[in-house]
């Protein structure tokens, strides 16, 4: 089964093509904007995404996160 988590970025490149950081559950890695990134990447700092093998998949609004993060939890899945 493959399963996304939520991440907040924190920190992008000067282009959508560079790694940003992402924070998940306290820890952070770098990840792909390229997928969801439309003009400026400096529009993505603070969003949240659907991350998959460190790939943003998709945009999420942070009540989806932070709800997808508290069951992730319950499930003992992060």
């Amino acid at each position: 089964m493959c399963i996304g988590v939520p991440a907040k970025i924190i920190e992008v490149g000067e282009d959508c093509h560079h790694f940003a950081s992402a924070e998940v559950s306290g820890v952070t890695v770098k990840i792909n904007i390229s997928l969801v990134c439309e003009g400026s990447p400096q529009a993505l700092v603070g969003r949240w995404v659907l991350l998959h093998v460190g790939f943003a998949m998709s945009l999420l609004d942070e009540e989806e996160a932070l709800n997808t993060l508290e069951a992730l939890k319950t499930m003992q899945m992060i």
